[in-house]
């Protein structure tokens, strides 16, 4: 049996019940000398040798090999190792295991960590997330984990979107607490998610489908933005190799496209549109108007696209080569007019959905944006 004290963002009960796989029973302990702080550019903490201070956490007694495992599991992939030390609890002091950083594997900040700022901000993410990195425990190591992190907060967070923002209700839809799902595969599991589902659907006259199966392809949240200068009269483009069209057999798969990128963890759409349009062209955006959220093909793919026009400046100097080396990104930002935009839905040279929705778009509410200048 090991002792074991958490300090950081295991002090969530319900996250710490979710790494455990039960509630576990806990005393408030401190460990002295050592400060919990943010890690440099990340939301969770560290704890260090800091002389004077006491860090707050948590004591968990008797855990079996077995809860060791998941604890090692969840951590050990992302920077930490286990040391053991002196733990005050009530009037006395344990010895208890803690995860401590590997020399130089994390950098700490000087801003002191907050576990109800945490909460706030990432707990419901990071606990959605948990639920699924659990389930890969004996089929990844802690490093893989590691690796997949981004990825599986990306898909949390819209599980979390999905939820917060619902398809709106119609009258004369069967009921969703009707269906039976029968079975869930998963044939491929990487930056995307292979799910083969078997299940039975209500139906709108009544009673459920006999047995189908039905395979989804699981993408994230996705957001695009047009940049358009009211001023000008003008918007950006971005031109880019794509592999959805090359592997369709398209003998020209650079296309045509609005700024585009996936919804991050922790982020919003309209987080998303600001970054993306930094990314990709250097354009920073005063305003975002919301065009209208929808799935480009849900007969197979879960991705869910919000798209916006953004209203910005574009000089003739923001046409050029952009992109994010590391991403393997080979970005072209093109001006046009308008009228060129409008010409490109007719003459087929647009082949990019949400850039034609947001073509439209903009031509339907250009006297109103022309009017803020």
């Amino acid at each position: 049996m090991t002792s074991l004290f958490v300090f950081g963002t295991l002090r969530d009960r319900a996250l710490l019940s979710i790494v455990a796989g039960r509630d576990l029973p806990a005393r408030p302990a401190t460990l002295a000398d050592h400060g919990v702080f943010l890690v440099e550019g990340e939301d969770f903490p560290i704890c260090i040798p800091s002389p004077g201070i006491q860090s707050e956490g948590l004591l968990l007694s008797d855990l079996t090999d077995s809860e060791m495992a998941r604890f090692d599991f969840y951590e050990l992939g992302f920077g930490y190792t286990r040391a053991q030390y002196d733990i005050s609890v009530a009037d006395t002091t344990v010895p208890a295991q803690i995860y401590l950083p590997e020399e130089d594997a994390l950098t700490p900040s000087s801003t002191p960590w907050s576990l109800p700022n945490w909460q706030a901000s990432y707990g419901e993410l990071t606990r959605e997330v948990a639920r699924v990195a659990m389930q890969l425990m004996g089929r990844v190591t802690p490093a893989e984990l590691a690796v997949r992190w981004p990825v599986l907060e990306a898909r949390a967070q819209t599980r979390l979107s999905a939820r917060s923002r619902p398809s709106p209700a119609r009258a004369g839809v069967p009921d969703l607490a009707a269906l039976e799902s029968l079975e869930t595969t998963v044939p491929y599991d990487a930056f995307f998610r292979l799910e083969e589902h078997l299940l039975r659907f209500p139906q709108f006259a009544g009673g459920l489908s006999a047995p189908v199966k039905r395979a989804a392809l699981v993408a994230v949240d996705a957001v695009t933005v047009l940049p358009y200068d009211p001023q000008l009269d003008r918007v950006l483009l971005v031109d880019q190799f794509r592999i959805g069209a090359y592997a369709r057999g398209d003998l020209q798969p650079w296309v045509l496209e609005p700024i585009a990128g996936r919804v991050d963890g922790g982020q919003s759409w309209e987080e998303t549109a600001h970054r993306e349009a930094w990314e990709e062209a250097g354009v920073r955006l005063r305003s975002l108007e919301f065009i209208g959220g929808y799935y480009p093909s849900p007969g197979v793919l879960t991705e869910y696209i919000a798209s916006y026009v953004g209203l910005c400046d574009l000089p003739d100097a923001q046409a050029g080569i952009y992109g994010v080396a590391e991403e393997g990104e080979d970005i072209r930002a093109m001006l046009c007019s308008r009228d060129e935009l409008l010409m490109m839905t007719r003459n087929g040279r647009i082949q990019n959905g949400p850039l034609f929705l947001s073509a439209l778009w903009l031509e339907a509410h250009r006297d109103r944006l022309r009017g803020q200048v």
